[in-house]
């Protein structure tokens, strides 16, 4: 099996930034957080504080006592952003980049002129990443004969490891991981696998086809069947099923109305990045978690609209009025999309909808929140993106 993809991803991405604009902190345990507070949880930790068991989802007063020592450090996403584009602009030197798959992973396809030097252009990646971005942001590379086994190759070695998957390693090489370390499982499909006997990864690489449809569900079992034997398949189109934006509280705005106000933050701004992408909402989710531990969650189906008043129309109705206690967590998700929607046909429809138009006009031309909503008022700054690792947040709405 001849290598056809390299996949480039990034170690401990968000810590490694930091610990490459913040020197001090180099050779340090770090962990990264969303707010600064003991109750909220790492969304990154450095290999140093890895070593002490912190990682992704340890509580903050978890990791302290675990970590002697730890740096906490607030996430800065637009730094994170900036970084990323210095590392695309870096391994476009020299590879083109095919996909963009998170913020902190990228693929490449090796034409047969290249395949023969995937080793050297791997190292050549690793190289100009160090020279033109920082020498504390490590990466591990994958090689692989599909995109799948690319991306799997760089679990394999952490950090700045180099894997390549198709020769006399294949599939033993597979058997180290664990079943969750593989594309496509997840906690309930581990579960399901291990309904049907299989517990490893070596068994999953020996599992006859008809059983991965059984555990699958059909095609996408023949998929996996194929992919672990190196089969190049073309990549399933996806498609968006829903916006979301959350947001973890910090002290400050843990009261009923500050929270309120953070909550419309959010569903204002997941209501632009809607109408950027060309869709509108036939459903609005509200889901809240209270200090006390327990939470709250509200649904609603609307006629599809992309109007921002309409939609905060739509948060007052879920809005637990009077039984709204100090929130940790605000969540808003606009659902049931759909695509490329028409103007309205009511005229009050219509106003909201060409108001929102307008207002994205306005900032689009300005810079973000130059027009803004009144119950955002003293929350502008709240609702900073969270970036999740599949995607790159776009600051422009």
């Amino acid at each position: 099996m001849p290598p056809r993809y390299l996949y480039l991803d990034m170690n401990a991405y968000f810590a490694s930034v930091e610990q490459q604009l913040c020197p001090e902190l180099r050779g340090r345990p770090v962990c990264v957080v969303p707010v600064e507070a003991e109750t909220t949880v790492c969304i990154a930790a450095s290999y140093e504080a890895r070593r002490y068991g912190v990682k992704t989802g340890t509580p903050v007063y978890e990791a302290r006592r675990r970590a002697p020592g730890l740096v906490v450090v607030r996430a800065r996403p637009r730094v994170y952003v900036e970084v990323h584009r210095q590392i695309l602009a870096a391994v476009e030197r020299v590879l083109p980049v095919e996909a963009v798959r998170s913020i902190d992973e990228m693929r490449f396809v090796l034409m047969k002129n290249e395949a023969p030097r995937a080793v050297e252009l791997a190292k050549a990646l690793k190289e100009s990443i160090r020279q033109n971005v920082g020498d504390a942001l490590k990466a591990s590379v994958g090689i692989g004969p599909n995109r799948f086994l690319a991306k799997v190759a760089t679990e394999l070695e952490k950090p700045d490891g180099l894997v390549v998957l198709g020769g006399g390693n294949f599939p033993q090489a597979l058997w180290k991981l664990e079943l969750r370390d593989l594309p496509g499982i997840g906690r309930r499909m581990e579960a399901r696998l291990h309904r049907l006997g299989i517990y490893t990864v070596r068994q999953l690489t020996e599992a006859p086809r008809e059983l991965l449809r059984r555990a699958w569900g059909g095609v996408l079992g023949e998929r996996m069947y194929a992919n672990l034997r190196g089969v190049d398949l073309p990549e399933i189109p996806t498609k968006r099923r829903s916006f979301s934006q959350s947001h973890v509280l910090p002290p400050e705005l843990r009261r009923p109305e500050k929270a309120r106000a953070v909550a419309a933050r959010l569903v204002v701004k997941a209501a632009a990045r809607m109408r950027k992408a060309g869709y509108a909402a036939g459903s609005m989710t509200l889901a809240l978690r209270f200090l006390s531990g327990d939470d709250h969650h509200g649904f609603v189906l609307l006629a599809p609209t992309q109007a921002t008043r309409t939609l905060l129309k739509a948060l007052d109705r879920l809005w637990p009025h009077g039984r709204c206690r100090e929130a940790l967590k605000v969540a808003v998700v606009l659902g049931h999309l759909v695509e490329h929607p028409g103007l309205p046909l009511f005229p009050e429809d219509r106003k909201n909808h060409l108001l929102a138009l307008a207002v994205d006009r306005v900032n689009a031309r300005f810079g973000p929140d130059t027009v803004y909503y009144g119950g955002m008022a003293g929350v502008r700054d709240a609702g900073e993106y969270r970036i999740a690792f599949d995607k790159i947040p776009d600051f422009s709405v």
